[in-house]
C-alpha cells in the first residue's frame, strides 16, 4: 500500500469514529433532555405537527361514595393516596360494594348520559345526583378530565356542584385541600403527533384553586 493511500485510509477511519462518537453524544444529550423535562420548544416547533399530550399524577385521590337513597350518591370521605391506589369505593343502597379504578370511573363518567355532555359543552351541563356526578365533581374528577376550577365564568356554578356531592361542608373542605395537592402533582407531557421517539417530550405541572 502506498503512503498516500495509507494516509487516506487513516483519515477515513478517523472520520467514521468521529461520526459515531458525535451520534452517541447527541443521543445521550437527547435522553438527558427528556429526563430533565427540558423546555426547548424549537426541537419540534418546525415539524408542522400538532402536539399530543398525556397527563400523569404523582399523587392520587381515593373517594368513598355512599348511595344514601336509590339513585342519590354522596362522597363521605376522601383520602390522598399514591396514584396507583386512586379510585373510588362505592357502597350501594342495597348493601353491596364496588371498587372503581380511575380508568373505570373515567369510562363511566364519559359514557353516562347525565355527565357525558360536560366534556362537549361544560357551560350547558346540568348537575345530577347519580354516581357519575359524584365521580365527576369529587376530588377524583380532576384525574378523569374535569376542568380545573379557576376564575372562569363557570367558577361559582362548579364550586356549588362540587360542594353538593359531599355529605357535609367539613368533608368538602378537607377534600378541597386534598384536591389542591393532587392537582399540583399533575404532569403534562407533550410531543409531536405521530412521533415515535420521546426525545422532544417536555413536562409541566398544573394548578388548581377552589
Amino acid at each position: 500500500m502506498t503512503p498516500t493511500r495509507k494516509q487516506a485510509l487513516i483519515r477515513r477511519v478517523k472520520d467514521i469514529t468521529l461520526g459515531t462518537t458525535l451520534t452517541v453524544a447527541l443521543l445521550n444529550g437527547s435522553v438527558l433532555l427528556q429526563s430533565c423535562g427540558g423546555s426547548n420548544d424549537d426541537g419540534y416547533a418546525d415539524s408542522g405537527q400538532a402536539d399530543t399530550q398525556t397527563e400523569t399524577y404523582k399523587k392520587g385521590v381515593l373517594s368513598y361514595i355512599t348511595e344514601t337513597a336509590p339513585g342519590n350518591f354522596k362522597i363521605t370521605d376522601e383520602q390522598q393516596v399514591g396514584p396507583e391506589r386512586a379510585g373510588a369505593i362505592v357502597s350501594y343502597f342495597d348493601g353491596h360494594r364496588d371498587t372503581l379504578s380511575v380508568a373505570a370511573a373515567q369510562a363511566l363518567v364519559r359514557n353516562d348520559p347525565s355527565t357525558s355532555q360536560y366534556f362537549n359543552n361544560p357551560s350547558g351541563y346540568n348537575h345530577g345526583s347519580g354516581l357519575a356526578n359524584a365521580l365527576l365533581w369529587g376530588g377524583l374528577g380532576y384525574m378523569i378530565g374535569r376542568q380545573f376550577m379557576g376564575s372562569g365564568p363557570n367558577f361559582d356554578r362548579d364550586r356549588r356542584y362540587s360542594q353538593g356531592v359531599y355529605t357535609n361542608p367539613s368533608v368538602y373542605a378537607r377534600s378541597s385541600d386534598i384536591g389542591r395537592e393532587v392537582s399540583r402533582s399533575r404532569v403534562v407531557t407533550s410531543r409531536p403527533s405521530g412521533s415515535r421517539g420521546g426525545f422532544f417530550s417536555r413536562g409541566r405541572s398544573g394548578g388548581f384553586s377552589s
